[in-house]
This record gives C-alpha cells, structure tokens and sequence, in this order.
C-alpha cells in the first residue's frame, strides 16, 4: 500500500516537480533497435500510405530527429560504431563478414551495454542488438530470445512466397504464420515480462526487432492492409542514374547477381508486391513497439524510463534502381531515431539538425547522469533534446568502405568516393536527390565547405572470415 500510495504521489505531481525529481535519479534505459527501418515511418513523411501509430505516438511523447543518419549503412559496421561510439573509418570494421572483438583498434573497446553495466545497471537483451549473436557478453547481466529466418524459409517453402525464381532469402510477402509465431513477437514478449518486474538497481533493457530485415515475411493480415493495386511506388525518376558518376552507378549494381535486382523486380512485375511488403513490415514492428510501450505504461518502471527508439540503417526499394542498403544516398543512411524522457517539457517536438547513431552512447550517458566517457567520438545531443531548433553546425558522416563517405549538413548531402567521383544533393529542393548539382561551378564552396568534414585517413580493414552466404564479391574502390 506505501508503494501504490507512493507511486500515486509521484503521478500527481507537476511537471516540473517530476522533472526534478527525475533527475535525482538514474533512470531506466528502454533501448529499441530496428533492423533495416528507413524513413518509412508516419512521423517522418517517408511513404504516404505506412501505418506506424505506435512509433507516431512514441514521437509525440520526446523528441524526433528527423534528419538522423547511420555511420554505415550495413549491419555490422553500424551496429558497432553505435555500440562502440567509434567511427567505421577509425575502428576499420566495414563488412559483415567482420568479427569487431578481432578488429585490432576496438577489439578491447567497452560497449554500450557494457558501460552501463560496469556503472551499476542491471543490463538485459534480447532479439538483435549486436550483429551476431557471439558478441553478447561480457554485456548483459540476462540474455532472453534470439532466432533466424530459417523457420520462416521452410514455412515459406522451396519456391518461396514473392514470385521470384529461387529467392531464398530474397523473398517477400504473406507469411502463413500467425503473428505470435513471429520472431519480434516472441523478443516484444520476453522483453514484456521484464518491464513488468520491480529492481533494485536501475535497468537497461535493449530489445532487438529484426524486422523489416529480408525476408520480407509478415502475417497475412499485417500484409492485407496495402492491398497491391493502391499501393504507391516510390518516387523515380526515369534516366536518374545519368548525372551520377561511375562509382555511384556501380553502387547500385551491387544486387544484380541476386533474385532481389531491379532488373528482376520488375521484369516479374513484382514492385508493388515488394512495397507492400515493406509496407506491412513497417506494420507490424510497430505493433510490437506498440506492446513495448503499452507495458512500459502499465508497469512499476513508466515515470522512470527514458526510451530511444533507432534504426541500424535505412533501406532502398527500387529509388535510383537499387535494392536493399550499400548505398551512400539518403534511401540507405536517413533512420528514425527518438528520445523519449519522462517529465521533460520537450515532447512532441522534432529536430531537423543533422545527427548520428554514434552520438547515441555520449548521449545516454549524460541523460542517466554516469561518469563521462572520454574515449566516445560522437556527441551528446543533450544540447538538442533542450532546444531542438538550436544552433548546430555538425553535418554527420556515413561510410561504406575505406574512402567512401557521404557527408549530410542540414540541407545538403555531399558524397566522395574512394576513386574521387562526388555527388551534391539540395534537399531544400530535391529529398529524393534527383539532381547531382557536383560538377555546377556554382556550389564549388558548398563542396568545399562539407569537404571539411571527409576523413583524410581511413584505417585499414579488420581481420575479415568468409564471405557470408547471402553476400556478393564487390569491389567497392573503384568503378
């Protein structure tokens, strides 16, 4: 009863009062990854048809930074500049195919996780926070579930369920599955049943969602709801691979010898089959996100959490005729990211300034008021979470590969790849960066100015293993 009377008190008190008293304490971390998530969300305006209510209601209650951007458009290489606070060009891990514990300049660095638990957290996972899933520990105190897709490639059979021919992985659509069976579904459970626990430390949960990741698999009734004959494409442009110059052209070439080209796509007539199934992907993350929320609100920990929601990267769907991820535009690099923090009079607010997953770590650590860790290359954003609309000159990088960099400001997204090619986007005018203005003598200083920002050194690859099965052999270093 002193507890409900308590917890009764803490509710009625105002705002402020609440803030204060939040900030007394180290609160609960709710760490939401998504895998392969772009823009297609409601709150940030990617396609017009997405049905994410969860995520929007998320947005209303903290802060969105809508011009929030990967360092590595890839899994591997992003998930462990976010986890490491170190950049893809000064860690030297690239690929997938890289082990980041083997990777000489980071094989010792303290992660994320790992920080908070050495800071007195009790730390739990589930689902994909790290890419693989022999790099849990030394970061958790609990571990919950963690599947692949092979249950679903079996269900889905040998012909798959898109249409392509011999898909495998590269597959999309209704999944005859009932939405319980889910992998998410399962991770959102177990991740539930820790919300709803009492602690005597203050917690850090990160729960992994690995969908919208191929195959692009969901429910029927999750896929149902983009009917494929009002289901937009995205916006093209015929002839838009023209101004780009070789090595970008090359970029999107990287799909060609898989099932999932452009090529293939639409030979098949199977575009809005696979928008749909993006579409409902989107669908159902949220639901799950919205059963994370829903038992954050009912649970003992909801006034003493802070929540920030990511992407691991962005994802292409058919946009300048490529596929997937690997790339240096926006398609590839622009993910949701939100802060949510119990009592802060900043909600429903949006930062549009340019910002990095790598600023996440430095982030939360001076949100739950730990000792400052030196060694992070991003920066806090608590500046921004303050006052969106400040002052911040910092234009955020992206790489993909030793020498490829894209460099995005407020307004402009510049690209410099390792064979000197560039690419220079206004997204005043252009978001969907038809038009490469590089070679225009007119934005010569634009150039220059974001030039500032593009590494002079690149550290070398870390130790690779074999190629992964559903990976290609590409050059990335020249066309």
């Amino acid at each position: 009863m002193k507890y409900i009377a308590l917890m009764l008190a803490v509710i009625a008190m105002p705002s402020d009062l609440l803030a204060n008293k939040f900030s007394e304490q180290k609160p609960n971390v709710l760490f939401i990854a998504i895998d392969d998530l772009n823009d297609w969300v409601g709150c940030l305006a990617g396609h017009p048809q997405v049905k994410t209510p969860h995520i929007d209601r998320l947005a209303k209650r903290g802060v969105l930074f809508s011009n929030a951007h990967c360092q590595a458009p890839i899994c591997q290489p992003s998930r462990t500049s976010l986890l490491t606070g170190t950049y893809p060009h000064r860690n030297g891990v690239y690929t997938v195919e890289q082990h980041w514990r083997k990777a000489p300049l980071i094989k010792d660095a303290v992660t994320l996780p790992q920080y908070f638990r050495e800071q007195g957290y009790y730390t739990m996972g589930t689902g994909k926070i790290f890419h693989r899933k022999d790099q849990l520990e030394p970061a958790w105190d609990e571990w919950g579930v963690r599947r692949g897709w092979g249950w679903m490639g079996k269900r889905a059979g040998p012909n798959g369920i898109s249409g392509l021919p011999t898909p495998s992985i590269f597959d999309f659509g209704p999944l005859p599955a009932r939405p319980e069976e889910m992998n998410d579904m399962r991770v959102a459970d177990w991740a539930v049943d820790q919300i709803n626990k009492n602690y005597e430390e203050p917690f850090f949960l990160a729960v992994g969602l690995i969908t919208p990741h191929l195959p692009l698999f969901t429910p029927t009734e999750f896929y149902e709801q983009y009917p494929l004959e009002t289901t937009l494409l995205p916006a093209t442009l015929p002839g838009d691979l023209d101004d780009i110059p070789a090595m970008g052209r090359k970029f999107t070439r990287y799909f060609d010898t898989t099932p999932m080209s452009h090529h293939n796509i639409t030979r098949h007539g199977l575009w809005h089959k696979a928008v749909a199934s993006y579409l409902a992907c989107a669908t159902f993350t949220d639901h799950c996100v919205g059963r994370l929320l829903n038992a954050l609100d009912n649970s003992p920990n909801a006034n003493n959490t802070i929540i920030v929601l990511w992407s691991d990267h962005g994802f292409h769907i058919g946009e300048k005729m490529h596929w997937e991820k690997r790339s240096l535009w926006e398609e590839s690099t622009r993910v949701p990211l939100i802060f949510s923090i119990p009592g802060e009079q900043n909600q429903n607010k949006q930062c549009s300034r340019p910002v990095g997953l790598i600023d996440i770590y430095p982030t939360l650590i001076e949100l739950c008021h730990l000792q400052e860790k030196k060694d992070l290359q991003g920066r806090s954003l608590l500046p921004l979470l303050k006052d969106p609309n400040r002052k911040w000159d910092h234009p955020v990088l992206t790489t993909h590969h030793p020498g490829n960099h894209a460099v995005r400001s407020e307004h402009w997204r510049y690209i410099r790849y390792a064979n000197g090619d560039e690419e220079l986007y206004d997204h005043r005018t252009d978001q969907h960066e038809f038009t490469n203005l590089a070679r225009n003598p007119k934005y010569a200083n634009i150039i220059q100015k974001l030039t500032k920002s593009i590494p002079q050194k690149n550290a070398p690859y870390g130790p690779s293993e074999s190629r992964q099965k559903f990976t290609q052999e590409f050059d990335w270093t020249k066309p």
